[in-house]
């Protein structure tokens, strides 16, 4: 392996693991099984994953097919490689935390660009959507726990568990923002970064009315 495996690597692999299929199986169990949720289901994706694979010897195509005037279907199947290499990469993915990259909190660290009376209703916003969502999917996993055993749905309880976190946590910045326990200036929190820039990166104000 020139690379570490991602997650739609991860995902093909323990389908083949189940049994060979082509792409189009693929993505309909992946559907069924509401794996898109996570995975965010792209074709592309797919197919792209299903190509780095092929190119590290971790799956190899066993057949090819046509169905009438269906486009050619290639069947593909784990190799003895690509069973090792998922066993080893799911548990170092399991048991090592690794700092994942979110457009929530990237944004947050932007959020002095906000007055604090812009911010408040924002994550108030934020706040509700989250309480909505939590209920949909807190529901949808107590309907499903009826008819599948828990182990199939763990990262629903999981990604259930990382929003009411992230509720609580927005709800604390909320009251704080609100009882001016968490405050800022925006104008005077500018003004402070601009003299921070060292003067030969500045701009000289002429310029700057000029292009205004």
């Amino acid at each position: 392996m020139t690379n570490e495996l991602g997650i739609w690597e991860i995902a093909v692999l323990a389908l083949l693991r189940e049994s060979p299929m082509h792409p189009y199986q693929m993505q309909s169990l992946l559907r069924q099984r509401h794996k898109d949720e996570i995975l965010a289901l792209k074709r592309g994706s797919l197919y792209h994953a299903i190509g780095r694979l092929v190119r590290d010897a971790l799956i190899a195509a066993k057949s090819t097919q046509r169905e009438g005037r269906r486009p050619e279907r290639t069947t593909y199947a784990i190799t003895a490689a690509g069973r090792n290499e998922f066993t080893r990469a799911l548990r170092q993915i399991i048991a090592v935390p690794r700092r994942e990259s979110s457009e929530f909190m990237a944004a947050m660290s932007f959020l002095v660009h906000l007055t604090p009376a812009e911010a408040l209703p924002r994550l108030e916003e934020r706040a509700t959507h989250l309480a909505n969502e939590i209920a949909h999917r807190g529901a949808g996993v107590s309907a499903a726990s009826a008819h599948v055993l828990r182990i199939n749905l763990v990262e629903s309880e999981y990604l259930v568990a990382i929003m009411k976190a992230e509720l609580a946590w927005v709800r604390s910045l909320i009251a704080d923002i609100s009882a001016g326990k968490l405050s800022w200036d925006l104008k005077t929190i500018l003004k402070q970064a601009r003299a921070s820039v060292p003067a030969s990166a500045r701009t000289p104000a002429s310029a700057v009315r000029n292009k205004e």
